[in-house]
């Protein structure tokens, strides 16, 4: 078994990972190969994992209702402290997933809400206020978007034809 006790920012990191991992959930080979990637261990199933990042990915988005997310987590005890850890991947990501709840860091875990986005990220921010995964991508253009909608509700476009009448 693997004590994942590498710290908050590994956490952090690790989970953000898994929650990014739409197209390397499409295949076994892709899935082994990022869990190989990450010393994780062994590779679960994929269609647990998928379940697994469905419930967390919808947990971030605030969905109500009861989420489940399945896999092996043990607590050892390490020199008398307890220490979550897991033999294969997705419990070493649900383990990840409980010491940061624990943390009171979950609730700056968010979904970007670009709909052409929808990457999760981590909000380091000291009021927890961020929205987009990048301020630089998502963030500006959906404020350029707001900008001209905004702009063309104040000044319709003229028909050239009608105003040279």
């Amino acid at each position: 078994m693997t004590g994942l006790t590498v710290g908050w920012d590994h956490d952090v990191e690790l989970l953000l990972d898994f929650l990014n991992t739409r197209h390397v959930l499409d295949s076994e080979a892709s899935w082994r190969a990022w869990v190989t990637e990450r010393g994780l261990g062994r590779s679960s199933e994929i269609a647990q994992a998928r379940a697994a990042r469905a419930a967390l990915r919808s947990s971030i988005e605030g969905s109500s209702g009861p989420q489940t997310a399945a896999g092996v987590v043990h607590i050892e005890l390490t020199d008398g402290i307890p220490v979550l850890s897991s033999s294969d991947a997705l419990g070493a990501v649900l383990a990840a997933s409980a010491r940061l709840a624990v943390l009171g860091s979950w609730e700056r875990f968010k979904i970007c809400p670009a709909d052409d986005c929808l990457r999760a990220f981590f909000d380091r921010s000291r009021n927890r206020s961020r929205t987009w995964c990048s301020m630089q991508v998502c963030g500006n253009r959906e404020k350029a978007r707001t900008f001209r909608k905004r702009t063309r509700a104040q000044n319709p476009p003229q028909n050239s034809k009608l105003a040279a009448v």
